[in-house]
């Protein structure tokens, strides 16, 4: 995934974004000092999970690639 983070007080700032490339789906998970990347077969799965991510985060949403 190619993306751009935004930094805030030298740390990326969270977010997730969901992606589809090459028939799988991929969910970038951000935070503080980690990355994270999950592939998956179905996009349903993927966007669950980006879900629960956003939400255990407490973001707004998440950014669809």
């Amino acid at each position: 995934m190619d993306s751009v983070v935004v930094m805030l007080n030298g740390k990326a700032r969270p977010c997730i974004e969901v992606c589809e490339a090459c028939g799988e789906w991929f969910v970038r998970v951000v935070e503080e000092d980690q990355e994270l990347t999950r592939s998956f077969e179905m996009e349903s799965l993927a966007l669950a999970y980006a879900e629960g991510q956003r939400r255990r985060l407490g973001l707004a949403e998440f950014t669809r690639l």
